[in-house]
């Protein structure tokens, strides 16, 4: 999944080649007034020697690209098969999937979720020939996903749902009973875009009542259709062009001060901070904040002072309210090679809160945005599909390709164990509620140590060097002695100190 970097090619063969020629040339000298001589600058053909591997670099990326673009531009669509009878979870709601009603608000909310997958034929990326991130910007595109998620809880109305999610037909799943004889006797659920009851055995008869999932949603869906041209602001700050400040091109960027370039691949840890630089840096957000972890720790008044405006008052004003919101990222590691299966409920808990906004990890190399789960079985989004880039500066750009029609599952025991979850507080009640809640879910673990801590203070009165709006090194994570022994030869992608 790892494409390798252009600039890693050693281009030996032509160099020494070049140098054995410039070998049998006679040494070219030229006078220098009455001082003696000096060497002159390297001849054209030496030049042209220098410039070579650039050249090849070029074609290389390219050929890398087209590969890629071939790679991730296609897939098999597969229906995702859910149970009946067990409730499915996503990002703090919860839907039992045996009537309609319910499959319907399942299917309106995950079609809402923004989907950021790779893209093709964007403008190059500045100081290369990169022309798509197939291939290497997985983790960016999860990056973007959970940190749109937090814009939308942000920006939109609670509870939003995309008015034209109806308009994705391509895709549909099925709902079965599970230990049925026969998966066949399976309930099959309408597509996405098909009349509901047109083929469903649980048909509803002709002039019924509507759904009652549906009734509630009137009153909501022209409240929802007025916030459209937020939705479609919103996702014109990730778009494909070097100005939108949450577009590839910024993230890349902003990546070279980490030591990463376009090509690379990007860990959980580093796009957290990449998110931050990116927020703080821009206009369009200005009343929000994110706020990256150190070492597996949340310190409330670091929070505090990023988010508290009335304390940059001079002097301090404390009947000022104002309050910034505030999206909370905290790299994690849950285990050491593998998941450890003491944090799987733990994991659950938490993508079972209203505050918590996903979480970027995926397989080893291959990035994922978990959104939600069922029984053993995580829900997520995937970046890994190669779409044509959108030209997000016209006025009336489809909105189709970034949301997905198609839900796909994968088992806890797959995931990496490297991530970083992410949470979102509107204001300063919302944050302390956010502590409780979290600290909560927390505790649920059966592992001696938790996943992370909220700790009052600030970062450094326990000797750490600035709050994590200074802070852009990798997080630490304290695992049990029995672990310490399998770390040693770990990928060398995880940006994780083990103490």
């Amino acid at each position: 999944m790892n494409s390798v970097s252009p600039s890693a090619v050693q281009y030996v063969g032509v160099v020494m080649q070049d140098e054995q020629v410039a070998s049998r040339r006679p040494p070219s000298l030229e006078r220098q007034g009455s001082f003696g001589f000096r060497v002159p600058q390297a001849s054209d053909a030496s030049r042209d020697a220098a410039r070579e591997p650039d050249e090849m670099d070029k074609v290389k990326a390219k050929l890398m690209s087209a590969w890629n673009n071939v790679k991730y531009g296609w897939t098999i669509k597969t229906k995702t098969s859910f149970n009946k009878i067990s409730p499915v979870t996503i990002l703090g709601h919860s839907y039992l999937l045996n009537n309609e009603d319910e499959v319907e608000r399942f299917r309106r909310d995950f079609v809402s979720r923004i989907w950021l997958t790779y893209r093709r034929e964007f403008p190059p990326l500045e100081g290369s020939t990169w022309t798509t991130d197939c291939g290497w910007g997985c983790m960016l595109r999860s990056g973007q996903m959970l940190l749109a998620q937090g814009l939308v809880a942000h920006l939109m109305p609670r509870d939003w749902t995309w008015p034209d999610a109806q308009q994705l037909t391509d895709v549909d799943f099925e709902v079965f009973r599970p230990r049925s004889p026969v998966r066949a006797g399976g309930v099959p659920i309408p597509s996405f875009g098909s009349l509901r009851g047109s083929s469903s055995p649980e048909k509803i008869p002709a002039g019924s009542q509507a759904p009652r999932c549906c009734q509630r949603k009137r009153p909501q869906s022209a409240r929802d259709r007025q916030a459209e041209p937020i939705h479609s602001k919103l996702i014109t700050w990730f778009g494909d062009q070097p100005p939108a400040p949450f577009g590839v091109h910024q993230l890349v960027e902003i990546g070279k001060s980490s030591g990463k370039k376009a090509g690379d691949w990007y860990g959980p840890s580093i796009v957290a901070h990449i998110l931050r630089k990116a927020v703080a840096k821009t206009s369009v957000a200005q009343s929000l904040a994110v706020y990256v972890a150190q070492d597996c720790t949340v310190y409330k008044e670091d929070v505090v002072h990023l988010c508290d405006l009335s304390l940059s008052q001079s002097p301090a004003d404390p009947s000022d309210q104002a309050w910034k919101s505030v999206i909370i990222l905290v790299p994690v590691r849950l285990g050491g090679e593998a998941l450890n299966p003491s944090y799987i409920e733990c994991v659950k808990n938490i993508l079972k809160l209203d505050c918590c906004i996903g979480i970027i990890g995926g397989k080893p190399k291959h990035s994922l945005y978990f959104i939600g789960f069922q029984d053993e079985q995580l829900l997520y989004l995937d970046p890994h599909f190669c779409q044509p880039v959108v030209d997000v500066a016209q006025a009336d750009f489809s909105l189709e390709s970034f949301h997905c029609s198609s839900p796909k599952k994968m088992p806890f025991s797959r995931m990496d164990p490297s991530c970083t979850i992410g949470f979102y507080a509107k204001n300063k009640k919302d944050f302390e509620s956010l502590c409780a809640a979290v600290s909560m879910a927390l505790s649920s673990s059966k592992e001696k140590y938790p996943i992370f801590t909220f700790v009052e203070g600030l970062g450094q009165d326990y000797g750490l060097e600035g709050d994590s709006s200074n802070h852009s090194g990798p997080s630490a994570h304290i695992l049990p002695p029995d672990t310490l022994s399998r770390s040693d030869n770990r990928r060398s992608s995880e940006e994780f100190v083990f103490l």
